[in-house]
């Protein structure tokens, strides 16, 4: 298995990954690096967790060879994810039933991020989270 990362600028990072399901360990890991190194790691966890749902949902959504994902930094303490795939169908947090086993990122992604959505985009859909350390507006 290959796997394509650039760093394209000191405030921006983004990788293609094999949508396998060991593409949410490898994008959790590259997006948590590009913030320790930005200088951001109180950003790390919740990026850690949101990244490794968007991508997830993506490679269980998709039949595309590879999602991105890429992860901006937009101030002095947030950042902006990005994931990428070939569906069309935007993404809404629905509630599951109780007994339901999956179902759930979505909501956490609703939890954890500042700002959250989706929009389709030429050959896809781009799903993007705000993180934001606490305190800043």
């Amino acid at each position: 298995m290959t796997m394509t990362a650039v760093p394209v600028g000191p405030q921006r990072y983004q990788g293609r990954y094999p949508a396998t399901r060991e593409a949410a360990v490898q994008a959790r890991r590259d997006i948590a690096l590009a913030l320790e190194a930005w200088g951001l790691p109180q950003l790390a966890d919740v990026a850690r967790q949101v990244v490794t749902e968007l991508v997830a949902n993506a490679v269980e959504h998709t039949d595309a060879a590879t999602v991105g994902a890429s992860i901006t930094r937009t101030g002095t303490e947030s950042a902006r994810i990005v994931v990428t795939d070939t569906s069309r169908t935007r993404l809404t947090a629905g509630t599951p039933a109780a007994d339901d086993e999956n179902g759930r990122g979505l909501m956490l992604v609703d939890a954890l991020a500042h700002a959250w959505g989706s929009e389709l985009v030429h050959g896809g859909k781009r799903v993007w989270a705000e993180l934001r350390a606490d305190g800043e507006p």
